[in-house]
């Protein structure tokens, strides 16, 4: 039952977990078209560096390998694995918390931000907030995602300690194969035969001498 209960666990965490790695394969696509439209239109003859493009570009693969090691830590069951997971995930859900809060807290956040030469900044405002419906839903539907990766990551950790040191019954059985074949393969005591005692023991007796 145990055993059982892991497998779906398992394969749970690999699906929530997969939509951040849809959301990171994203970013790193549209942060890719975004370097080439700038290249195309003289990015080479502006000194300013364009930041968001490689912010974006960075989020993306920090999505992607979150996912790859979630897929592991998922897979393998194993304690430390699913502990480093969730501090990935919590540390990037901090910051996606944080961003959100300047926003909509601070009437003036668009001053934290240094001024994007590529113009992208702009046009992705712009785009979220003709449509604020769907792109909500979006951002919504990624941070349950991350939570539910959390939760997920922690109940199989503590299925994995109650199992104890072994992840399924073969493993279990692998380990205590040997010893009942060392067990089995032990000679049995030796037991001298009686007729080779008896043997034996008539030559140990003297013959009398006759005269």
């Amino acid at each position: 039952m145990a055993r059982l209960v892991s497998v779906c666990l398992r394969s749970l965490l690999m699906l929530v977990n997969l939509v951040t790695g849809i959301a990171g394969l994203a970013m790193i696509l549209y942060s890719l078209w975004m370097f080439r439209v700038w290249c195309v239109h003289g990015g080479d003859s502006d000194s300013t560096p364009p930041w968001f493009i490689y912010t974006s570009l960075g989020l993306g693969v920090s999505f992607c390998l979150i996912t790859c090691s979630g897929h592991i830590a998922a897979e393998t069951s194993n304690g430390h694995c699913l502990s480093c997971y969730m501090g990935f995930v919590v540390l990037l859900v901090l910051l996606e918390s944080a961003i959100a809060a300047d926003v909509f807290l601070n009437s003036h956040w668009e001053e934290d931000f240094p001024k994007d030469p590529t113009g992208k900044f702009d046009e992705l405002k712009d785009f979220v907030k003709s449509n604020f419906e769907i792109c909500k839903w979006i951002g919504l539907l990624i941070v349950v995602a991350q939570a539910l990766s959390i939760l997920l990551a922690m109940v199989l950790r503590v299925v994995g300690l109650d199992n104890g040191c072994y992840d399924s019954d073969d493993e279990y059985l692998a380990a205590r194969l040997p010893l009942l074949r060392n067990h089995i393969q032990q000679p049995p005591p030796y037991i001298p035969e009686p007729h080779l005692t008896m043997k034996a023991d008539a030559w140990n007796i003297r013959v009398p001498e006759t005269r």
